[in-house]
């Protein structure tokens, strides 16, 4: 046993003139729910999907994208599988980050009644029961059976906040661990130190994973409302043991996370959390959350409806995770070495906007796109600014940044749309010419586009170079296999549109010649799109078609998808689609054949991404279980079928996105926000088929889950205050919207342009019963 209290005088100095030179900085602290405030965190369900839960999917005592998203873990071992899952019923410990391939210091109260206490150090897992549990945003209780520890989480941003009640006479402790498996990424070269009585500081490594390939660090520190009674390290695992003194009732412990230095890290923990009122942090948190769920407000409905609408909501801003200190250091790794950048900082010394770790943007056109650019413009306008961030750091603006690197997660250009969109919102204004020069760049030789997923050392898995000279991606690309999703017909389906996006960035800011070239390039689509057959279909290097083709093999040239599921990934071009299927009457009695097909299986590949490979589920013509067709419903609005656009979106809302349980949710893969997002935009009746880039977007019109919706505009982005949609029959059994009416004038069809949306009125959805 070793005593650490003597440790580092000078060390715990420079912390201490580090906090106090930097403390002045600090964010502004939002207020507690007041008595009139609405607690829409009452509606959440945290535990939904639970049951096939990955790393980053559950939060509880978590702010909006904090860098701390502390939770009790359940399982600890790999990406998938891991983190909370509901239906495990042991606890492993807390740990406070669960973001994209990023995890660490996962710690857990424990009694010490036992002969030789460092066996504790291999043997400290308890059983805990949902009956004794209390989960909702911001907070999370749960008692741990084995040692009569009643354990409570909440945060701010960047600090984690315990208070363990100890309920069994005899000594207690915390264990630290900060070696061993931990969701995606094994800790490593863990260190602690004692700095005080009550304070001990360190870091931990997270190693390299195939997704992410440089290691990360992150920096804690520690704090205690009572003495530290000894510290003991167990040299075979490297963690530590930090014991109470004796009958000791309750303790709290403040935890300041940073991800490039100790100091930065009591910085964090000193400006956003300076005191020990553990129900003030609680009803801070919820009041924040309160404030960004209010943000929409539905009428109507019932209960089980509403309470599902939240939690959605609440998802859509899930999983993504802040990375710079509240002083605006933040951690860059995109070069060959190392390095701690600065953001920006206004005139009160906080950062202009946050610095992110992301997983892909990959089906973001359908989702964030659309909810983040209406509802919470100020988040997409601080995502665009962390990707240009990256691309001055490093050089390409990424598609799913993890430990500030680049994970080259998915394929394409996924970021393009994003960015795209927000700027033809108004959400982004200056600097566009660089913004473009940008963009361009991940779409030619040498950019982001050649890479296929998780290609780190090479740029050939994307096909790039063919797609420009043969107008396709091959299947199977020639030169080998270099990547994940090397999936070429999906691949050129993928360019195709993310080119047009960029042809209508360059369309606005007057360069017709990139126009020109870029919408020339969105039509190769057309090339892997396969007359005989009448599906999108892989070729090879020589234009040979795949022998064999069946159109419902689960990838085989497609990714994550089939050829049925795929052959609608032409967003930016419907109608031309529909031209090569002979006609929009055609091409509707093919997709709506489909969708009765898919209906037979729920509409998913399963109830989680697990099981997509299996035999029978791969097989369905439509999964709006993973993004490559959970724009397929809203098809019908380009083919002149809104009446159908509203049927199959209202039974794919009733059959995936209605449940409230642990063991279903989003029925697949929910990349941080993006399914949450979209079953939001179902329920609210609002899509976007092009990913809203193009001049002043239109939205589709559908037809609302609810009967009235309120959408409070963003007065920094808007002219308008509120936005309200109206259906009065929105419940009635076959009830068809068949116009629409802006503050009582009534719209050619049922589309509204965002210019109008954001000016603040009503639109009335008028129709009658049809189906």
């Amino acid at each position: 046993m070793k005593n650490k209290k003597t440790i580092c005088k000078k060390t715990a100095i420079t912390i201490l003139i580090a906090v106090l030179g930097l403390s002045c900085k600090t964010e502004k602290e939002r207020p507690a729910i007041t008595e009139n405030e609405t607690n829409y965190v009452d509606f959440v369900y945290p535990q939904i999907d639970t049951e096939h839960s990955r790393w980053f999917l559950f939060s509880s005592a978590c702010r909006p994208f904090g860098m701390v998203n502390l939770s009790p873990d359940t399982e600890i071992d790999g990406a998938w599988g891991s983190g909370y899952r509901y239906k495990t019923d042991t606890i492993k410990g807390f740990s406070h980050v669960h973001g994209w391939q990023i995890s660490g210091l996962s710690v857990m109260p424990v009694a010490l009644d036992r002969p030789d206490p460092n066996s504790i150090f291999g043997d400290f897992y308890s059983k805990f029961s949902h009956d004794r549990e209390e989960v909702a945003p911001g907070y999370h209780s749960v008692f741990l059976e084995r040692y009569g520890i009643q354990a409570e989480l909440t945060s701010s941003k960047r600090v984690g906040l315990h208070r363990y009640s100890f309920t069994k006479d005899g000594e207690g402790g915390i264990l630290i661990n900060l070696n061993g498996p931990l969701g995606p990424s094994a800790t490593q070269n863990g260190k602690l130190q004692q700095m005080d009585d009550r304070t001990l500081t360190g870091s931990l490594e997270m190693a390299p994973t195939h997704r992410r390939p440089k290691p990360f660090q992150l920096f804690f520190h520690i704090r205690f409302n009572t003495d530290i009674a000894s510290i003991s390290e167990d040299k075979s695992t490297g963690n530590y043991l930090i014991k109470m003194p004796p009958k000791t009732q309750q303790v709290l412990m403040k935890v300041g996370l940073s991800y490039t230095s100790i100091e930065n890290a009591a910085n964090n923990s000193l400006a956003e959390m300076e005191h020990w009122d553990f129900d003030r942090v609680v009803k801070d948190s919820k009041s924040e959350w309160n404030k960004l769920l209010g943000r929409i407000e539905v009428t109507g409905g019932t209960d089980k409806q509403k309470r599902r609408f939240y939690t959605d909501l609440w998802h859509a801003l899930q999983g993504r995770r802040t990375l710079n200190d509240i002083n605006g250091a933040y951690p860059d790794n995109t070069g060959e070495t190392f390095r701690i950048g600065q953001l920006p900082l206004d005139e009160n010394g906080r950062p202009v906007f946050n610095h992110y770790n992301s997983d892909s943007f990959w089906g973001a056109q359908w989702t964030l796109n659309t909810l983040w650019g209406l509802v919470y413009p100020d988040i997409m306008e601080e995502f665009v600014h962390s990707l240009m961030q990256y691309h001055k750091d490093g050089g390409l603006v990424p598609r799913g940044p993890s430990g500030g690197n680049y994970t080259y997660v998915m394929t394409g250009a996924s970021s393009t749309p994003f960015v795209v969109s927000a700027i033809q919102k108004g959400i982004i204004r200056n600097n566009l010419d660089s913004i473009y020069q940008a963009l361009k760049k991940n779409h030619m030789p040498g950019g982001i586009m050649e890479r296929a997923g998780y290609e780190h050392r090479t740029q050939l898995g994307g096909g790039l170079g063919h797609y420009l000279e043969k107008g396709y991606v091959p299947y199977p690309i020639p030169e080998g296999k270099f990547g994940g999703h090397q999936d070429g017909a999906s691949l050129t389906l993928e360019y195709a549109y993310q080119d047009w996006t960029l042809a209508q960035l360059a369309k606005k800011l007057d360069k017709e010649d990139d126009h020109q070239y870029f919408l020339e390039r969105s039509a190769n689509y057309k090339n892997v799109y396969d007359e005989t057959s009448g599906w999108m279909r892989p070729k090879d290097v020589d234009g040979t078609w795949q022998a064999n083709f069946d159109p419902y093999l689960h990838e085989n040239g497609f990714n994550e998808s089939n050829g049925a599921q795929a052959t609608w990934f032409v967003p930016h071009d419907i109608e031309g689609l529909a031209q090569l299927m002979g006609g929009k009457e055609l091409a509707v009695e093919k997709l709506n054949g489909q969708f009765l097909e898919a209906e037979k299986l729920g509409f998913t590949s399963g109830t989680s991404h697990a099981v997509e490979l299996h035999p029978e589920y791969s097989r369905i013509p439509i999964n709006y279980g993973n993004q490559p067709s959970i724009q397929t419903a809203y098809v019908f609005h380009a083919l002149d079928r809104p009446d159908l656009s509203q049927l199959w979106s209202r039974k794919v809302v009733d059959q995936v996105f209605s449940g409230l349980h642990p063991g279903t949710g989003y029925n697949g893969d929910e990349d941080q926000g993006l399914m949450g997002s979209l079953a939001v935009l179902m329920k609210i009746g609002l899509f976007q088929l092009n990913g809203g880039t193009e001049n002043d977007p239109k939205y589709q019109v559908g037809n609302p889950i609810f009967n009235e919706i309120k959408i409070k505009l963003h007065p920094k982005y808007h002219n308008g205050q509120m936005f309200t949609i109206k259906n009065e029959r929105a419940n009635g059994d076959g009830h068809i919207v068949q116009e629409i009416l802006l503050n009582g004038k009534k719209m050619d069809n049922l589309e509204i342009s965002h210019s109008n949306i954001v000016n603040g009125g009503e639109l009335q959805l008028k129709g009658k019963d049809q189906y």
